[in-house]
């Protein structure tokens, strides 16, 4: 039988987790309504592959986001392809490899990046790496998506670290001890044993920081030129989704078609976060079914 104590404290934590549910429910149904419109005027399928995002012009607007999408796909890849090679590297260095008294020190080191405010990064990157790159490309654009992608991987590798780490952290020590009775030495024991033991949380440590960097907006807004054109040459400057929110929101008429049409590019932000998680839900449970 519960107490009181107990009944107001399950109380107390259902209505928590009830206005939580709601909250997020209620941020949902905000973004979608707003956006019903735009895709009810420009259609949802001219929006998304649309190949011009002009809203400001006089004459002619055009409200297609494929150059964000674009953008942001670009950004992130980019990112990704840094960051992940990087910060697996420094997961299996710190967990596996790494004397107590240096791990000590790098953890904490590399976390700490985690909580540097993300306009810092992009100041960093509109003023310094920006001039770095022109130096060594002679590229047209200074402000570019590698500008943006460095920045974002560097935003990635603490999250991607602090996480996988824990997750090969995690792993029960009899199965080490039995790879290592069975002669198996400590990068066999690695490559057979900890990293496929820990592959679930490693791969939500990688899907988690690529979502941080689909979603960041002052970093790449500050970095990447913010120039809306369809390209994957990752010297020319771009605009993501995030970016065109950031810059247009506080400018457009209430109610307005530009309006509506920020809150779709919202929306369809939304669908590729979700989409992202869902297919790493998806990977978590492959893999947790099969070494677990």
């Amino acid at each position: 039988m519960y107490s009181k104590k107990e009944y107001a404290i399950k109380a107390i934590l259902f209505a928590v987790t009830l206005t939580t549910v709601f909250t997020l429910g209620a941020v949902f149904f905000f973004i979608f309504s707003e956006a019903l419109p735009a895709f009810g005027e420009i259609g949802i399928i001219e929006f998304i592959t649309g190949p011009v995002w002009n809203p400001t012009s006089p004459t002619n607007p055009a409200y297609g986001i494929l150059p964000l999408l674009c953008g942001t796909f670009l950004v992130s890849l980019g990112a990704s392809v840094i960051a992940i090679p990087i910060g697996i590297g420094c997961t299996i260095y710190l967990a596996e490899i790494a004397h107590p008294k240096i791990r000590a020190f790098l953890k904490p080191a590399i976390e700490i990046l985690a909580g540097i405010p993300s306009v810092v990064y992009g100041f960093f990157a509109l003023v310094i790496l920006s001039d770095w790159i022109s130096a060594i490309f002679h590229n047209t654009y200074r402000l570019n998506a590698l500008n943006g992608a460095i920045m974002l991987a560097v935003m990635m590798i603490p999250i991607m670290v602090s996480l996988a780490e824990d997750a090969m952290n995690s792993v029960p020590k009899e199965l080490k001890e039995a790879a290592y009775a069975l002669g198996a030495t400590r990068w066999e024991t690695l490559k057979g044993v900890v990293i496929p033991a820990s592959l679930s949380g490693i791969t939500a440590a990688i899907m988690l920081s690529i979502g941080r960097a689909v979603g960041e907006t002052m970093t790449v807004l500050m970095a990447c030129g913010n120039t809306p054109i369809i390209t994957w040459n990752m010297l020319s400057s771009v605009e993501t989704m995030t970016a065109a929110i950031a810059i247009e929101m506080g400018e457009v008429s209430f109610n307005s078609l530009h309006y509506h049409a920020l809150f779709a590019v919202g929306a369809v932000l939304f669908v590729i976060t979700f989409a992202i998680n869902f297919i790493a839900d998806l990977i978590l449970a492959k893999f947790t079914e099969v070494y677990h």
